[in-house]
């Protein structure tokens, strides 16, 4: 018992890729991704705010006031944070989605369920390359891929890619045809 579960084990963490999404058989990655770190401006804009206020409140009213500024430090290093830990993966299968820092949230969709796909660019994404991608999913909530560079070659990719599954036709031309002919030729007895 004990190899067998041994085996296991060890066929399960062959399957498991990078420790957070799935590898079927035959699966390949097509393209891997993560924001850009201007995604988290805003969060880092907000903690220097808090920086500022803290230094000048306890400049002009309270030196104590000071350590209040540890918060808008802590904002800027959970804004950072929450950017560098969002991975994005696209494979022969699947588009995935990972990010969190202290509680992780992984997110995948067959390329089956894709039913369609676009990509936005705003005046700055135009001038340095970057975009977001939205992918909307039969029966669940759309994925946003945010600020990636390239976007809209990433777009095509999954586009191409939708429809092209492991649920594809079996069999070539030639064996379907002889698939026809028999089913006909059962018709043809019956009637």
């Amino acid at each position: 018992m004990k190899d067998q579960l041994g085996d296991y084990r060890r066929v399960r963490q062959k399957a498991m890729s990078d420790n957070w999404w799935f590898q079927a058989d035959n699966e390949t990655i097509v393209w891997r991704g993560q924001p850009k770190l201007s995604a988290a401006t805003s969060g880092v804009g907000v903690g220097v705010v808090v920086c500022v206020l803290a230094a000048t409140v306890a400049v002009l009213l309270n030196p104590w006031v000071v350590a209040s500024g540890i918060a808008g430090v802590g904002i800027i290093l959970w804004a950072v944070a929450r950017v560098r830990r969002t991975r994005y993966l696209l494979t022969t299968r699947s588009v995935w989605l990972k990010r969190g820092i202290l509680k992780q949230t992984v997110r995948r969709v067959g390329l089956s369920k894709v039913q369609n796909t676009a990509y936005s660019q705003s005046i700055t994404g135009t001038v340095f390359g970057f975009g977001t991608i939205e992918v909307e999913v039969a029966g669940g909530r759309d994925l946003r891929l945010q600020r990636i560079d390239n976007p809209e070659s990433v777009q095509t990719a999954i586009a191409d890619r939708v429809g092209r599954t492991e649920t594809d036709t079996l069999g070539s031309v030639a064996q379907w045809r002889s698939v026809l002919t028999l089913v006909r030729d059962i018709r043809t007895a019956i009637e």
